[in-house]
């Protein structure tokens, strides 16, 4: 969440039912009174959690494998699975672990990746070419690649660098085209290669080879259906088969075959116009407006770059459709094109999480990270193969794009109801076969994937965020953040002003990833007992108590122990409703027994975002992003000296007896 961030505003403007009303629905066939009417919903959906958090039938919750974990992983797990002393909130400038935890800040943004480099100076006056060559900015997703396909001591960390804080610019704003230049280049992906060194700790291998800044000006290639349409065509690719960068670089996820995919999230912020925007055509305005690009003055301001009128949306107005795409880059390769996978579909995506099926079929899981909008997943045509790298590169680039529809139909013990995906396919979906004005083609329905599924009715949502997918179930999680700035109950939960966010939940029908039904329920909703010790819609889910209390769940991620980590970006007043629930944080979770446990409380002002694993599973790496941004500045005593300007980093937590994360 940023100063440009509009994701609380809904651009959906579609008679696509919400959520909330199907859970009304299901409470009224199940016999209890509406939610809200003096009913106990939380016990309702309680028992839904209770029901549910048992082991499934389609596999062991203690099952260590992941399809995608890199490395040997490591040993089952032989104790409980959350292991350690939940920690008490608060609003420190630290980083707060447990007992026995050990954090240690890794690359800051303005870190040098070469020798030679310009240090990252405190006064704003580092220059585009010093960022260039240095860690951007905002650090989010992000993941680790063992340097042998192994190694707990040695690897790649790749991370996304999601937008900027004004502290970039020694005035406080940008003030000249080589500042611009400086924002951009600050976006995108950083690859970095770090090492153990003799102390244990870890260090940035200065000056290798994979070290690399992938940013706004990076070319990188389109591929599948959408490439080479006259939807992707712009003033500097009349081919529309090429684009240069990749920004807003939110969540992530990674593949089987050992690449990094990197998410476009509000891509919208960075388009604005100095120009009369009266030669937009009526197609362009209902495209740019789903998705929140407005035709005037952006926050960034790269629209005045005297020599790049990419992002002028009336000067250039399909530039931004070739952004809000997922892109795949191969860590060990430098030299390779980043690649646009438009199958994936056209949303503000926040991250993706990958399950193989049984017979090795690829299926990507995504959220559309705004105030009403959708739940999609991608399945591939063509098949994983281990023993031919080279083979899987391309397998996103063909395959179904479907999104999700909830519905109240009766479901087993434990679930809430049944859903649908509802596959966008212009050839097979009678809906977009029909509408050859807005969807002449596969490619038109990809650009326009939001259009599509407001028109195929799929189910609005309370901002769709991370989601994650248990490595033995391979049941899936996604947070829904928030929707506080609605007045009515219109999401999967009784609560207008949805303020605190909850995680919802699905199972595959035969727990099969490609399956077109599954059954779903709510695996916590998030409240504050000490704000609201009375109010049943206000407190949460019975598993939602004093001491682990937290509101807006946005990170989300798996171990292969499976423990749901799950990590918070929301209000951090302390006060009010939001009392006694401190900075922001990460929780850990066990899915068998709901029991959900504070692990760490993050730096005053900060969101704690993306995480990874070695192998081993003995070291975490998680981001702390925009410290006590963007004012007032802060000192946050994890680094050295302090920090006058609250730069987001990456944190490496330890163990002090070695053992693994979590137990």
């Amino acid at each position: 969440m940023n100063e440009f961030d509009t994701d609380d505003i809904p651009s959906n403007l579609s008679d696509n039912e919400h959520f909330q009303s199907v859970v009304d629905r299901v409470v009224s066939r199940r016999g209890f009174l509406k939610m809200g009417a003096g009913v106990s919903a939380a016990a309702f959906l309680g028992g839904a959690l209770t029901a549910c958090g048992g082991s499934s039938s389609s596999g062991d919750a203690q099952d260590p494998t992941s399809p995608g974990d890199p490395g040997d992983g490591a040993p089952p797990l032989t104790g409980p699975l959350l292991g350690f002393e939940a920690v008490a909130a608060n609003t420190l400038d630290v980083v707060t672990l447990p007992e026995g935890y050990r954090a240690d800040v890794l690359i800051p943004w303005g870190t040098a990746l070469f020798s030679g480099v310009a240090a990252w100076r405190d006064d704003g006056s580092n220059t585009a070419g010093d960022q260039a060559k240095q860690v951007g900015d905002n650090h989010d997703g992000m993941h680790y690649f063992p340097i042998d396909g192994k190694s707990s001591e040695e690897g790649l960390l790749v991370l996304n660098h999601e937008y900027h804080e004004r502290t970039m610019y020694a005035s406080g704003a940008p003030a000249s085209d080589d500042d611009r230049r400086k924002s951009q280049h600050a976006h995108g992906v950083s690859v970095v290669h770090i090492k153990k060194n003799a102390e244990g700790r870890w260090d940035v291998v200065v000056d290798s080879p994979y070290n690399r800044r992938i940013h706004a000006n990076t070319w990188m290639e389109l591929t599948g259906p959408a490439a080479g349409d006259t939807l992707m065509t712009s003033r500097y690719d009349a081919e529309g088969k090429m684009v240069r960068g990749t920004i807003n670089n939110c969540g992530n996820g990674f593949t089987p075959w050992g690449t990094y995919l990197t998410c476009e999230e509000n891509f919208h912020g960075y388009f604005g116009t100095t120009s009369d925007h009266g030669t937009l055509t009526e197609d362009q305005i209902e495209l740019m407006g789903r998705y929140g690009v407005n035709p005037g003055r952006s926050g960034y301001t790269w629209e005045q770059i005297q020599d790049d009128k990419r992002f002028d949306c009336v000067l250039d107005p399909q530039e931004s459709n070739r952004f809000g795409w997922i892109v795949e880059i191969d860590p060990f390769d430098p030299s390779s094109t980043p690649k646009k996978r438009t199958a994936l579909g056209r949303i503000k995506h926040e991250n993706c999480a990958i399950a193989l099926t049984d017979d090795n079929r690829v299926v990507v899981y995504m959220g559309d990270d705004q105030a009403d909008d959708y739940i999609y997943k991608f399945v591939s045509d063509g098949y994983y193969d281990p023993n031919n790298p080279i083979g899987n590169r391309n397998l996103l680039d063909s395959g179904k794009l479907y999104v999700a529809r909830f519905g109240d139909n009766e479901a087993s013990e434990g679930f809430m109801g049944q859903g649908e995906w509802i596959l966008l396919d212009k050839n097979e979906n009678p809906v977009l076969k029909a509408d050859d004005a807005r969807f002449p083609n596969q490619a038109a329905v990809l650009i326009k994937t939001r259009l599509a599924a407001d028109a195929v009715g799929a189910t609005k949502m309370d901002r769709p965020e991370w989601v994650a997918v248990h490595p033995g179930t391979r049941e899936v999680y996604c947070t829904l953040t928030n929707n506080s700035g609605r007045s009515e109950p219109n999401g999967p939960n009784p609560r207008t002003e949805n303020r605190y966010g909850q995680i919802v939940r699905w199972r595959e029908k035969g727990a099969d990833p490609t399956a077109t039904e599954f059954e779903w329920d709510l695996f916590v909703l998030a409240g504050n007992p000490i704000a609201y010790p009375d109010d049943e819609l206000l407190r949460g889910s019975p598993n939602v108590t004093p001491d682990n209390t937290f509101n807006s769940p946005d990170g989300l991620a798996f171990d292969q122990q499976g423990r749901l980590w799950i990590q918070t970006d929301g209000d951090e007043s302390d006060s009010g409703r939001y009392e006694g629930q401190g900075n922001n944080q990460m929780l850990a979770a066990d899915p068998r027994s709901n029991e959900i446990r504070r692990f760490l409380v993050g730096p005053r002002g900060c969101e704690v975002t993306g995480i990874t694993w070695t192998p081993d599973m003995k070291t975490m790496f998680i981001n702390i992003q925009h410290p006590a941004a963007p004012w007032p500045k802060n000192q946050w005593s994890h680094l050295e000296g302090g920090d006058a300007q609250g730069r987001s980093a990456t944190v490496v937590i330890t163990k002090d007896d070695g053992g693994i994360i979590g137990t």
